[in-house]
């Protein structure tokens, strides 16, 4: 099966090891992965700060890098939200509607790939610590994948999950909105860092490195000794 990786802005820059680790995964399991070089940022920020008229030109790059790919995976879930926005946002433009409507069907969502497309819920990973899981928003609310993470993360050798309390309230990233609402976006991580602290968790595990980013930039700040790992990251450990 052939698999064009979306590696989105913030894997690129920020965590390119969950790219390195979303390959190794896919490689294992018998995909075969390439990189489209032409594929730039999805335009989400540009779009939800009320610029559509830029983001088209953006879509339209997108919509090009990805044209002759079977398969698009990208691991963030909101990033991967963002291609099911391209047909609103070209509905005047039936020619690019009709694609964007293509790209959309053939996009996944890392775990949603694994669980919906390849039929695979335990990929042999091997993780011995106490964990739990942080559910984004764009990725449950706007994409409606909820259950394929849990389903990988529950068949890891090793590693026991724990429920995260209030597990459904947003981390205060929502790209722009943390920069835009400093103090608001403060208080929601700092909410959401007390209850992974009432689990006792060892990792918070989640599929969107926005989240990941926010809320592992605060525990570093706080000094708490909570190790932030995309399930990327998760599902490519192996046993020695």
């Amino acid at each position: 099966m052939k698999v064009s990786l979306f590696i989105t802005c913030l894997a690129d820059v920020f965590y390119p090891g969950v790219g390195k680790d979303t390959v190794e995964v896919l490689e294992r399991l018998g995909c075969s992965v390439d990189f489209p070089a032409a594929q730039i940022c999805c335009g989400q920020p540009a779009y939800n700060s009320g610029y559509h008229r830029e983001t088209k030109d953006v879509a339209k790059n997108m919509i090009k890098a990805f044209e002759k790919s079977e398969y698009v995976v990208t691991p963030s879930g909101s990033c991967a939200s963002m291609f099911l926005e391209y047909p609103h946002l070209l509905k005047d433009e039936p020619e690019w509607k009709e694609k964007a409507e293509q790209l959309a069907k053939k996009t996944f969502e890392f775990s949603q790939f694994l669980v919906d497309v390849l039929k695979i819920e335990n990929v042999g990973a091997t993780c011995p610590v106490k964990a739990t899981y942080h559910t984004s928003c764009h990725m449950t609310r706007l994409l409606g994948v909820k259950d394929a993470p849990m389903k990988l993360l529950n068949n890891v050798e090793g590693l026991e999950l724990t429920s995260l309390p209030n597990k459904e309230n947003c981390c205060g990233f929502g790209g722009t909105f943390s920069v835009k609402m400093v103090p608001i976006s403060e208080q929601m991580v700092n909410e959401k860092i007390s209850h992974i602290e009432s689990t006792e968790a060892e990792v918070l595990v989640g599929a969107d490195c926005g989240c990941l980013m926010n809320i592992g930039g605060r525990i570093d700040r706080q000094g708490k000794p909570i190790k932030v790992m995309h399930i990327a990251q998760v599902l490519n450990q192996t046993a020695k």
